[in-house]
């Protein structure tokens, strides 16, 4: 469904109680052949998530439009208010491509990838936090809330404070926060700490997160903190600013009914038939990133068909959904895992039947769930990872409690998934005897595992997440102690 681009009505300055401020919008930008532009939805667990709460509110989400160019401004697409900020091609080159994703990103995966540190990167990623935080304090309402997400964000809470002290400001890492020994590396480690400070309340996917974030402060910053709280001083008198888990979830009652609609389960028959109905079939999908663990996985898999370990008729499909194809660490992970699916079919592969099928591409929701039904064993298996929120999907889709999660311990999902085999993805062997033992599990002990997890993602699901959050935020103190 298109959403045409129109002015909101009600939006200008000061006009809404809530705003969320994420690095993007949930919509596309969509060119007809007139050079007409529309906007295309583009939901995820977030949108999800807020909706509601948005259209409640009267809210508005401000983010990049993903292409460079202009700022759209103010504008409205399927009944929410939006803001869209502009990128300049130099600054999606810096600030997008360089900053967050070749320093930030790397850095805070436990330097899987070696970061760069460019001065010329981190002055674009200061210049384009500054526009967020104007175009949020613009568009909120005296005393409103503002949600900001995510490690490309990190400096907009305190730039926002400076601007409007009256409003009550709540930050959300969606990515893993690292141990300070790794932090430090950063050059400017005070300046992000002192960034994300400007917040009320900071949420990140596990406790040790939080815990990483707490030690920055007193080593970074030399703040004192006491259990979840630290203490800032500021121009209008003392803060007090939380830190604390807030596990993200999935829309689990939408991807459960998916998963039961006739169209979706024909559509999961038909990929096992397709792939000859194999004893064991087993699924991995993940953005085509260093930090997803691919290529252990890949090497696990190899090393058990040499050992003739998964039975006559086993069948791995990994779906790597592009990502990032202009940052050349993606390029060169991209021809690994090509070479490595390649060498693997090479040495075991029969004439129509290969036993890695490899897509590199993405899917909508419907084909997804398709997939998380056809699969016996789901193999999850990051380096390191915030939550990963496919585990979840997993087992929302699994309706009849059937089926087997491998799922790497170094992922948030781990410390709730507690029926999941969990790995050391390092370790090959025993990444190896967790994949066999998930493809040889009973019946009984697959449901008395699965069981467990889905009564987790279902009472834990994302309007809980978001809910637990916003009540939290809402209560801590708005203004100087």
């Amino acid at each position: 469904m298109s959403a045409t681009k129109k002015p909101a009505d009600g939006a200008g300055e000061h006009a809404h109680k809530f705003v969320v401020v994420a690095s993007r919008l949930p919509v596309d930008r969509v060119e007809d052949q007139d050079g007409e532009t529309s906007w295309r939805p583009s939901p995820g667990g977030l949108v999800t998530a807020l909706e509601p709460v948005m259209r409640e509110a009267g809210g508005i989400w401000i983010g990049w439009s993903g292409d460079a160019g202009p700022a759209p401004g103010a504008f409205e697409a399927d009944g929410l208010h939006l803001f869209g900020v502009g990128l300049s091609e130099t600054e999606v080159r810096r600030y997008y491509e360089g900053f967050a994703n070749a320093t930030l990103w790397p850095l805070y995966h436990d330097v899987i990838s070696p970061p760069a540190f460019h001065r010329s990167w981190w002055e674009a990623y200061v210049a384009v936090n500054r526009r967020f935080a104007a175009a949020a304090a613009e568009q909120a309402a005296p005393g409103a809330t503002v949600w900001i997400h995510d490690y490309q964000l990190q400096l907009v809470p305190k730039l926002l404070r400076e601007q409007r002290s009256d409003l009550r400001i709540g930050f959300f890492n969606h990515i893993p926060f690292p141990a300070y020994e790794i932090f430090a590396q950063l050059p400017w480690r005070r300046q992000v700490v002192e960034g994300l400070l400007g917040a009320d309340l900071l949420g990140f996917q596990r406790r040790a997160d939080a815990g990483n974030f707490l030690s920055a402060c007193r080593r970074a910053a030399g703040l004192t903190t006491k259990g979840q709280t630290v203490r800032v001083d500021g121009p209008g008198g003392p803060r007090e600013v939380q830190a604390a888990a807030f596990p993200i979830s999935i829309d689990t009652a939408g991807l459960s009914d998916i998963a039961r609609q006739d169209d979706v389960r024909k559509r999961s028959a038909e990929i096992r038939e397709a792939l000859g109905q194999p004893e064991v079939l087993m699924l991995g999908i993940d953005r085509l990133d260093y930090t997803k663990g691919i290529l252990h996985r890949l090497r696990a898999y190899g090393e058990l068909l040499n050992e003739d370990r998964l039975g006559a008729h086993t069948v791995l499909v990994q779906v790597a959904s592009p990502s990032r194809e202009r940052v050349e660490a993606y390029q060169e992970l991209r021809d690994d895992v090509e070479q490595t699916v390649s060498r693997i079919n090479g040495r075991h592969g029969e004439v129509g039947s290969p036993p890695v099928h490899y897509l590199h591409q993405s899917y909508p929701r419907e084909e997804m769930a398709a997939l998380y039904l056809a699969a016996d064993v789901m193999l999850v298996t990051p380096l390191r990872d915030g939550m990963n929120l496919v585990a979840k999907e997993y087992v929302a889709c699994r309706n009849d409690e059937s089926g087997a999660l491998v799922l790497s311990e170094f992922t948030g999902a781990a410390d709730e998934l507690a029926g999941a085999f969990l790995v050391n993805p390092h370790d090959i062997e025993g990444l190896k005897d967790a994949i066999v033992r998930a493809a040889t599990i009973s019946p009984a002990e697959a449901r008395r595992r699965m069981r467990t997890m889905r009564r987790r993602v279902r009472e834990h699901d994302v309007a809980y997440w978001a809910a637990s959050f916003l009540d939290r935020l809402s209560q801590t103190p708005s203004s100087p102690s």
